[in-house]
């Protein structure tokens, strides 16, 4: 592949967008460094002027990622105003649709051990993406008595853990894993219980 000449402005981003590549195919440690110069089309001694290391590029995968998942999961919970309960929703079909849209920015943020506390910048935006599901959750609480409602962080965790698994068992094709049903109506259904056990949706809803 013949070398580009790259702005200092779009090289770290062809980097990024190569290492993306790679980690689809790949997995996060699957590549090194030079491989993703190769994809990129530049020298490896290129990347170096603007990544440490292959955690560094992979960390910038994971930042880019959940700028993408907060918006994700901001359009979503503005789309179900002003039901609480449709916003609620809303945010953890957005999960799996991020997951699926996005696999491997969703690799990087969830599957590559990087820490979210590795920059501030990481962290903070993966703190906007947690806000959303916290706030829909915290909205949506509002309708259970104070006496037995769930702290919103605890709700909202639930939910997650819910779709990170429907994501991680059955929508991004795991060896040997098959459900007969599709993730959507698995994590639909999830939800739904859920929601009925803590009394915010009909039992025969």
């Amino acid at each position: 592949m013949p070398k580009r000449g790259y702005h200092h402005g779009n090289l770290r981003q062809a980097l990024v967008d190569a290492a993306l590549k790679l980690i689809e195919e790949k997995g996060p440690t699957g590549f090194t460094l030079s491989e993703a110069a190769k994809v990129a089309g530049v020298t490896p001694a290129a990347v170096y002027r603007h990544f440490e290391g292959r955690d560094d590029l992979i960390a910038e995968a994971a930042r880019q990622g959940y700028e993408i998942f907060s918006d994700v999961m901001q359009y979503a919970y503005d789309k179900g105003q002003p039901s609480a309960l449709a916003a609620f929703e809303a945010t953890g079909r957005a999960y799996l649709a991020f997951a699926r849209k996005y696999p491997g920015h969703y690799i990087a943020m969830f599957e590559s051990g990087i820490s979210v506390n590795r920059t501030p910048e990481l962290a903070s935006v993966a703190n906007r993406a947690n806000a959303v599901l916290e706030r829909a959750a915290e909205d949506l609480s509002k309708q259970i008595p104070p006496e037995k409602r769930p702290p919103a962080s605890m709700f909202s965790a639930h939910i997650w853990a819910l779709s990170h698994g429907v994501v991680e068992l059955f929508a991004r094709n795991s060896p040997g894993r098959h459900s007969p049903f599709p993730p959507e109506d698995l994590l639909e259904s999830g939800i739904g219980v859920y929601l009925r056990g803590l009394g915010l949706i009909d039992g025969d809803g």
